[in-house]
């Protein structure tokens, strides 16, 4: 019995150790601003480099994307593929919209890509001299344009509401480093969010005679 209280003795009365000043909690302020600023520079990082928020202000999109729209654009996949027909995308102001004072990024669908002859008339749009189906559109171009060659590196991009948009026919071509991104999903409004159709199918005909 003795030996037994001696032991229990001797941990009860061993000296508590100082405070490991690495163990103290941090100010719960300090904690929080760095959690702050993680997230900030997450978020940035994300805007940067892989995709971002954008809302669309006028009607040169109709029917497919409507005013106040809002869209995520996938800024990652155009560093390891190139643009295609059909894909949406959101571009830097061109060096002759920026000699128009626009700032603004602006989005239309590409349609001509590098190499490609097109022109417009009779209110559809021929690609090398065949006209392509395009089931998207408001109504059909009732302007005449080209035929033109796209530049190598650049695209011909237009609105889907052909007679009030703002786009390649009138101001020329997009080059690839303008090009931020593609529009992929729509977030917003609820009843119409979902993902937007990247790349629609094109039905050509057989070249006029």
């Amino acid at each position: 019995m003795t030996r037994a209280k001696e032991t229990a003795s001797d941990t009860n009365s061993r000296p508590t150790p100082p405070n490991n000043p690495d163990q103290n909690p941090e100010n719960p302020w300090v904690e929080a601003l760095k959690t702050i600023g993680l997230s900030a520079i997450l978020a940035i990082g994300i805007r940067h480099f892989v995709a971002e928020a954008r809302y669309i202000p006028s009607g040169s999109m109709l029917p497919t994307l409507e005013i106040n729209d809002r869209l995520i654009v996938d800024k990652l996949s155009y560093r390891f593929t190139s643009p295609e027909r059909g894909d949406i995308v959101v571009f830097s102001p061109t060096d002759t919209l920026q000699e128009q004072n626009f700032k603004d990024a602006f989005i239309k669908r590409v349609i001509g890509l590098p190499g490609e002859t097109v022109e417009v008339k009779g209110e559809r749009v021929y690609i090398n001299n065949i006209p392509i189906k395009e089931r998207y559109i408001e109504e059909g171009p009732n302007y005449q344009y080209g035929p033109e060659i796209v530049p190598d590196d650049q695209y011909l991009v237009l609105g889907d509401n052909r007679n009030n948009s703002y786009d390649s026919h009138y101001w020329g071509f997009v080059p690839r480093d303008k090009i931020i991104g593609r529009a992929v999903i729509r977030f917003w409004p609820p009843n119409r969010m979902g993902e937007l159709n990247p790349q629609p199918v094109y039905l050509q005909e057989a070249p006029e005679q």
